[in-house]
């Protein structure tokens, strides 16, 4: 990604609505398009606007499937969703989607019509506000699904899962999903997931995939820079960052972002500041 692009991605991020849509597709980019300097790689505006003219067209087919039907209610708008993006179109996942990058990178779950949960009910409600819908992301823990309605002003709803072809779900089904992840179901858990917050999950699967297959460091390294270009995310980053750019041979830079954590850690956790101080010497060693 070039630095413009990463310029677009803080700015966008900052923005009074941030289109997670567009946030996503930029992350994206940055693997998708590889080296900039590559001459035969597209534009990054060609890729974002071939993604979005995918979604339009998802969107056209709603909208003449809503001509049609005209589905009265909740119920019968999320059945049209599922007939249309799940059955006609094959939206969908399966386990084996978790151990893909691609899962995780907007375009190629349009391109496949594969992904995970959060990515395939990104679409889903990509397409739906395109159409004139209301569809919004529920971030259970360990499962991401989608409102049909408005749960966010109290109308009625009804909750689905993309990741099974639009699934209607019940409590006790969220309840079930819930309890795999190890936690409890609430109510709260219904509140419709944040733009930002669903961007960041998007980036920490990034980071998890690359953890496990450490020749693919680089792709760890940049999914970290962006999450700590969003406005909120976890103080951690910043040594996740940092530990990186020692694994892939900036020692210098490493360890001066090592220091620069230990300073913040001084005040609270100075022994865990001893400790990053000391990978800091042990990076900058490395270079000897």
């Amino acid at each position: 990604m070039t630095e413009q692009s990463r310029n677009r991605f803080r700015a966008e991020a900052r923005a009074e609505r941030p289109d997670p849509v567009l946030l996503c597709l930029l992350a994206a980019a940055e693997h998708t398009l590889g080296d900039p300097g590559d001459s035969e790689q597209p534009d990054p505006d060609t890729l974002l606007t071939a993604c979005q003219a995918a979604l339009d067209r998802h969107a056209a087919a709603i909208r003449e499937a809503v001509a049609e039907r005209r589905p009265s209610g909740p119920e019968e708008t999320a059945a049209l969703l599922a007939a249309v993006l799940g059955g006609r179109e094959r939206f969908h996942g399966r386990q084996s989607d978790y151990l893909r990058l691609e899962s995780s990178l907007l375009p190629e779950v349009l391109r496949r019509r594969r992904g995970l949960p959060i990515t395939l009910s990104l679409v889903w409600s990509a397409v739906a506000a395109r159409a004139g819908l209301t569809v919004h992301g529920i971030a259970l823990p360990g499962h991401f699904i989608v409102a049909v309605g408005g749960p966010a002003g109290g109308d009625e709803y009804v909750l689905a899962d993309p990741f099974h072809g639009g699934r209607l779900l019940d409590v006790p089904d969220v309840e079930r999903l819930v309890a795999a992840s190890g936690h409890r179901y609430s109510p709260e858990l219904l509140t419709p997931a944040q733009p930002l917050d669903l961007v960041l999950r998007v980036l920490g699967n990034i980071r998890r995939w690359a953890a496990d297959r450490p020749e693919h460091a680089r792709t760890q390294l940049w999914a970290a820079e962006l999450a700590l270009l969003l406005p909120r995310h976890p103080a951690q980053l910043r040594l996740e960052r940092a530990e990186l750019l020692v694994k892939t041979g900036d020692f210098l830079g490493g360890a001066a972002e090592m220091d620069s954590y230990a300073e913040i850690l001084d005040a609270f956790d100075p022994e865990s500041a001893a400790k990053v101080r000391q990978e800091a010497k042990s990076a900058r060693h490395r270079l000897n």
